[in-house]
């Protein structure tokens, strides 16, 4: 009985397969949170403010990637923040305000920001969907908004599993 040669046709379908995952940072994520600084849990007093940031050591975040929030239900002034990044950005890698989330999605779209969507001028698409380390949902939507305009198609998934998501109308 002869065997017909197995043929892989996803190798042979000409899809171009893209993994936001080979777009992850690899640095330490962490959260500077403002309340530590606060006199009594309240409020945020400008000279011990000011003292700390001058005599802490910053170079503790060197390499780092650092979310910026506060916590406590406090009125922090603007400045505050923008003083903090100031210590910090000589040291950090990025630098945001918010949660390790919105710095998650920071990263993503900083990564994203230097695909050359020309590269994939009518390609036939897919997104990868599974990964082995988290990617926001905003890094798929913003991969979407990028390639959409030169793309023949574009699916997610795996190559041998798509969902299809658009087709240029020809």
């Amino acid at each position: 009985m002869e065997t017909e040669p197995i043929v892989n046709r996803v190798a042979k379908s000409g899809l171009v397969t893209l993994d936001l995952e080979d777009y992850y940072h690899p640095g330490e994520r962490v959260v500077y949170d403002l309340k530590d600084n606060l006199y009594m849990g309240l409020i945020l007093k400008e000279k011990d403010f000011r003292e700390f940031l001058k005599s802490h050591d910053w170079s503790q975040y060197a390499g780092k990637n650092v979310a910026v929030t506060c916590t406590e239900d406090a009125i922090i002034p603007t400045w505050a923040y923008m003083l903090l990044t100031l210590q910090l950005q000589p040291y950090v890698n990025m630098v945001v305000f918010g949660t390790l989330n919105d710095l998650e999605e920071k990263l993503y779209f900083d990564a994203i920001a230097q695909i050359k969507p020309e590269e994939y001028r009518d390609a036939r698409m897919v997104v990868k969907g599974c990964s082995k380390v988290p990617v926001p949902t905003a890094a798929y939507v913003e991969i979407t908004r990028l390639l959409k305009p030169v793309v023949q198609t574009l699916m997610f998934g795996e190559p041998c599993s798509t969902v299809p998501l658009y087709k240029r109308k020809a």
